[in-house]
């Protein structure tokens, strides 16, 4: 059962394939669990139903959610259960998959209902490239400014070694490339390391009645 210093922690992986990007999501999740007091969920795009926004407005006029009834609707309730979230990525043409930027898109049905849904939460991020220069860090970069518009705080794992998020190289091998990846993983474990805390920090002052 989830205490009241207990932290939720949702991982979202916007790859299409389960293979390295969904064992770097899982990878953190696992991470979580054995250091923290936590509580998982997991979700993956591989083999969803993704729609893109239109931008048809229907969120706006009707503030009952999105015009499309897809497998992000489940995620919505997933994202307002969450403290937490890190937002996975694969690498392409240099910057984020489609399936994670359509997710991203797709929150502007949350935020229209109530524009301060995500506010406070906190979200991180990684990023896995087939090259060791791939474009992790741009990809890495639209994750943190979608987190900034959502009100929420953007967590980095910070200098010397992790900078923006966990950063990881495949080398085109899947799940076994990023398992080998040991500055990849440190990257990411540090990361998570402050993403925890400063989940702790804000869920400490509002218990305390603090005023955010």
């Amino acid at each position: 059962m989830t205490g009241d210093t207990t932290i939720r922690l949702l991982g979202i992986s916007g790859s299409p394939r389960k293979k390295s990007t969904d064992h770097v999501v899982n990878e953190a999740l696992k991470y979580a669990q054995e250091k923290f007091d936590v509580e998982i969920d997991y979700f993956s795009a591989s083999g969803k139903d993704l729609k893109f926004c239109i931008h048809c407005d229907y969120c706006v006029r009707k503030q009952q959610g999105c015009i499309h009834k897809d497998d992000i609707v489940a995620l919505y309730d997933k994202m307002l259960w969450a403290d937490a979230w890190i937002i996975g990525t694969p690498v392409y043409q240099g910057t984020l998959s489609a399936q994670t930027k359509t997710i991203m898109d797709r929150c502007r049905a949350v935020v229209a209902r109530d524009p301060k849904a995500f506010k406070y939460k906190v979200g991180a991020a990684t990023a896995v490239g087939g090259d060791r220069i791939g474009g992790q860090e741009p990809a890495i970069q639209t994750i943190l400014n979608f987190y900034v518009i959502s009100e929420m705080l953007p967590i980095a794992g910070g200098s010397f070694g992790s900078n923006l998020g966990g950063t990881f190289w495949s080398q085109d091998r899947g799940a076994e490339g990023v398992a080998e990846d040991t500055e990849g993983i440190r990257s990411l474990h540090r990361t998570v390391n402050k993403l925890i805390r400063a989940a702790q920090f804000i869920k400490k002052a509002q218990r305390e009645g603090d005023s955010l």
